[in-house]
């Protein structure tokens, strides 16, 4: 029996983590390791202690996406903030490849590098993080 690959580990686990989300428009689901080894995860729903989508629907910006949520990049990098845990030189596993503002996060975080398993609608995001130096790599689940 063939052993299976970190990479392919911690984005199966991102995709298992997004069935976690609230928004009814998108499932995401994010993983971020040190070392091989997971220190945070994050998936798309409401702020603490707010409405879900699930229960109120979601808020349409102008841009097309939903308003009311948090995206799971942006939640697996605040935990980790409230816990005290660096991300420097870290590896971002994420079911839906980074918007611009999650990017930034992403970028002043200090991941090194990510790795999508599908692309979003607007690629502006990835273009700055590449720009940034970070490594991106979109893969699959084996």
């Amino acid at each position: 029996m063939a052993r299976i690959l970190r990479d392919v580990l911690n984005m199966s686990i991102a995709t298992l983590i997004a069935q976690r989300g609230t928004c009814t428009r998108a499932q995401v689901g994010c993983v971020i390791t040190i070392d091989n080894r997971i220190v945070s995860t994050g998936y798309v729903g409401s702020p603490s202690g707010l409405p879900h989508c699930l229960d109120d629907g979601c808020i349409i910006g102008l841009d097309g996406g939903c308003t009311r949520t948090s995206h799971a990049e942006a939640g697996a990098i605040a935990f980790a903030a409230r816990k005290g845990i660096s991300l420097e030189g870290s590896t971002m596993y994420v079911t839906l490849s980074p918007c611009t503002s999650c990017a930034k996060l992403i970028i002043n975080a200090g991941i090194k590098r990510l790795f999508y398993l599908k692309q979003y609608r607007d690629i502006s995001g990835l273009e700055l993080l590449g720009k940034a130096g970070i490594h991106c790599r979109i893969m699959g689940v084996e």
